[in-house]
C-alpha cells in the first residue's frame, strides 16, 4: 500500500479485502446450489446474492457507519438514494449470477469503494481462478499475488475482446463487425470483462449493458493499469444517485488505441 495514502482511505481498502475474502467459502458453498428466482427487470437473484449482501454490508457498516452502502440486492424503496457521505461502497454481490446459479464458475464478487463519488478501489474475487485481483489510482493493480505491469499490444484481429450480447436489438450488429476485427470472448460477468482488461487477461472490453454496480470495482483497476474507460452513453460517474432500477450504460474499455479503433468500427 503506498505509504502517503491517507489512512480512511487505506482502513476502508483493507477492510474491503478482508469483508470480500470472508464470503468465499460460503460463495464457492452455493455454486451451482443456491435456490434462484426472476427480479421484475429479468434479471436472476439467488439466496446467496442476498446473504452476501448482507453480511459484507454488515461487516463493513459496523466499522464505517457515516459511509453510504449500495448494493445490487437493496429493496427499491421507489425514489433514488442519494450518495451524501465522502465514501461509498457499491457492491454486487454476485456478478454473473446466471452462471452462479447454474454451476458456471466465470462469477464473481464484486465491490467498489468510492470517494466523491468516483470509484478509487476495487476489489474482485474471480471464482474462476480462486483469486483475488485488487487496485486503484495510486494504489497499482494486483492479479491474486501479482502486481500487473501492462506492455500494449497495436490492437488487431488477434486480439481479445470481452463482449455481452446487447440488450438492445439496434446493436446487435456489433457482434459481427467485432467478430471480423478480433476475437471475441463472451464469460457472461460485466465485472470479469472490465477486471481482466485492467489486469490485461483481456485487450478491450465492450458492453452495452452494464449498470454502476457491474463496473465500479472494475473501473478503477482499469484507471490504475494506465488504459481507459470510455462511456458511449453518460457515465454514472461521478455517482450522486443510486437506483436498482437504474438504465443501463454502453461503454468500453483497453488502451487508448484500442479504444478509438472500437469507436471507428462501431461508428459509435
Amino acid at each position: 500500500m503506498p505509504s502517503g495514502a491517507p489512512a480512511e482511505l487505506l482502513a476502508r481498502v483493507e477492510a474491503g479485502r478482508a469483508a470480500v475474502l470472508g464470503q468465499v467459502t460460503f460463495f464457492h458453498r452455493g455454486l451451482g446450489r443456491a435456490k434462484s428466482a426472476w427480479k421484475a427487470d429479468g434479471s436472476r437473484v439467488t439466496e446467496a446474492d442476498i446473504a452476501i449482501s448482507k453480511n459484507i454490508f454488515a461487516e463493513l457498516g459496523a466499522r464505517f457507519p457515516e459511509d453510504d452502502f449500495f448494493s445490487e440486492e437493496l429493496e427499491d424503496g421507489g425514489e433514488p438514494l442519494r450518495a451524501q457521505a465522502e465514501f461509498a461502497w457499491v457492491l454486487d454481490p454476485i456478478d454473473g449470477t446466471n452462471n452462479y446459479a447454474l454451476g458456471v464458475p466465470y462469477c464473481a464478487i464484486s465491490l467498489a469503494l468510492l470517494r466523491g463519488g468516483l470509484p478509487v478501489y476495487g476489489i474482485i474475487y474471480d471464482a474462476s481462478r480462486r483469486l483475488v485481483m485488487h487496485g486503484g489510482p495510486g494504489f497499482g493493480v494486483w492479479d491474486g499475488e501479482r502486481r500487473v505491469a501492462l506492455v500494449e499490444a497495436p490492437f488487431g484481429v488477434h486480439s481479445f475482446v470481452g463482449f455481452h450480447s446487447p440488450h438492445e436489438p439496434r446493436y446487435a450488429p456489433h457482434a459481427a463487425v467485432l467478430a471480423e476485427h478480433a476475437k471475441l470472448r463472451a464469460l457472461g460477468a460485466s465485472a470479469l470483462h472490465m477486471a481482466y482488461v485492467g489486469v490485461g487477461l483481456l485487450d478491450a472490453v465492450v458492453d452495452h449493458n452494464v449498470k454502476v454496480w457491474d463496473i465500479a470495482a472494475a473501473v478503477p483497476l482499469v484507471v490504475a493499469s494506465g488504459r481507459v474507460v470510455d462511456y458511449v452513453s453518460e457515465s454514472p460517474f461521478p455517482l450522486k444517485h443510486f437506483d436498482v432500477t437504474m438504465g443501463r450504460t454502453f461503454c468500453m474499455a483497453g488502451s487508448r488505441s484500442a479504444v478509438t479503433r472500437l469507436r471507428e468500427l462501431l461508428g459509435v
